[in-house]
């Protein structure tokens, strides 16, 4: 029988066992609706009371700055939307009405953001907003420099991811919180989220240091079930609700809460408290070890991002004179689950956006290009199941499947 092998965690996770048990009773007896007032609603208020301490406790803000959502999409889209759509009488002075014409809000991301933020940007392009994506150079990581730069007196709000998720690179999110602070005491208004999703539970993360407004998080990259996600809102911030109903999160989302999910977000922010230490280490581990002997074993690889400054649980590795997709495929077949990208970004043809930002490697030959790179990349994320063993299995066949590849590729791809 086909021995299966997943080393997609990043694109999700399994459920924990205990994950699954803390959230089983609210499955079953005590199902009770948290918004009611009887012994049953109480109950359910309770758990969801729990968990919002639980999930604070991870990144290191009080309670009642915790919003549960769907996840991270929804998270990210109620952070930047609901920024603008709250506060807009006060997000640019116009000293006369000319200039109100001829100045819009303006708001400042990187090249690398999850679908979930740089969809978003688009949309909001469409609807007359300026919008500056940063470069993010071969590393990719975003120079604080040309965030300084690119900020204008009409930015209002910088939404920079804390780590990418297809290449791990961790971006200056602390840098850019005090520089947001020091435009804030000359006076500016203007607020900064992070998208943390793939960050949360990997790498410490709390909001004080980080000086964020805002921060987005997803459970089922944390061993939680998927459809459950969180926004950490500041004391103080404005949000207008992209979900209009009930008087739920104190008005910020309306909608039933999906208290089993809730719980069982909890216990995995509790969890990965506990253990975020030492699993992140061993996780490290095992990448270093996986990326040093595939640059023994495989010729012409190119490992992209920053080798420093990433998640202890990514690889992204361009196979060069390959199609990544095939090679997924191929793994597919012999038991082994990969990515070559984003999960949300699968069924399209186009290269990585990702990948392509980084530019044509260095060194390279005349030319190869950014796409050629985007192309050949595969993301190898590693999770808290994964074993050695695992990675043995990997490095049986993975050689022989980009030999294999290469020598159906055409010879100009191989030149």
């Amino acid at each position: 029988m086909l021995r299966r092998i997943y080393l997609d965690n990043s694109a999700t996770t399994p459920v924990d066992p205990r994950v699954v048990e803390a959230m089983m009773p609210y499955l079953t007896d005590q199902f009770g609706n948290a918004s009611s007032i009887h012994y049953f609603g109480q109950q359910a208020k309770s758990a969801v009371d729990k968990a919002r301490h639980q999930v604070a406790g991870l990144i290191g803000s009080r309670p009642n700055e915790v919003v549960f959502t769907s996840g991270g999409t929804e998270s990210n889209n109620l952070a930047i939307k609901g920024i603008l759509e709250r506060n807009a009488d006060i997000l640019v002075r116009y000293p006369n009405e000319a200039d109100r014409n001829a100045r819009v809000p303006h708001l400042v991301t990187s090249a690398i953001e999850h679908s979930a933020v740089k969809n978003v940007c688009e949309d909001l392009e469409k609807q007359g907003y300026r919008v500056t994506y940063l470069p993010v150079y071969e590393d990719g990581i975003v120079r604080l420099d040309d965030l300084k730069n690119a900020v204008t007196d009409d930015t209002v709000l910088i939404s920079m991811m804390a780590a990418n998720n297809e290449i791990g690179t961790l971006q200056p999110v602390e840098e850019i919180g005090r520089f947001v602070k020091e435009l804030r005491a000359s006076g500016r208004k203007i607020w900064f989220h992070t998208d943390a999703v793939q960050a949360a539970g990997k790498m410490p993360l709390n909001v004080e240091e980080i000086g964020c407004d805002l921060l987005s998080m997803s459970a089922h990259k944390l061993y939680a079930p998927k459809g459950v996600g969180a926004l950490y809102v500041r004391r103080g911030v404005r949000l207008h609700p992209q979900n209009i109903g009930g008087h739920q999160e104190r008005e910020r989302r309306g909608g039933t809460e999906s208290v089993p999910n809730i719980v069982a977000f909890g216990k995995a922010c509790e969890i990965a408290a506990e253990q975020m230490a030492t699993e992140s280490a061993a996780l490290g581990k095992l990448r270093d070890d996986l990326e040093s002997r595939v640059g023994e074993m495989i010729p012409n690889v190119i490992f992209n991002g920053d080798r420093e400054r990433r998640l202890p649980n990514i690889s992204n590795i361009s196979f060069r004179s390959i199609e990544g997709e095939g090679l997924l495929i191929n793994l597919d077949m012999q038991g082994i689950a990969v990515s070559t990208g984003s999960a949300c970004s699968s069924g399209t043809l186009e290269p990585s956006p990702v990948i392509r930002a980084l530019g044509p490697p260095t060194p390279s030959s005349a030319s190869e290009t950014d796409e050629d790179r985007a192309r050949g990349a595969i993301r190898f994320s590693l999770g808290r199941y994964n074993t050695a063993a695992d990675l043995d299995r990997l490095l049986e066949v993975l050689p022989a499947s980009v030999e294999n590849l290469r020598k159906l590729a055409p010879a100009s791809a191989r030149a």
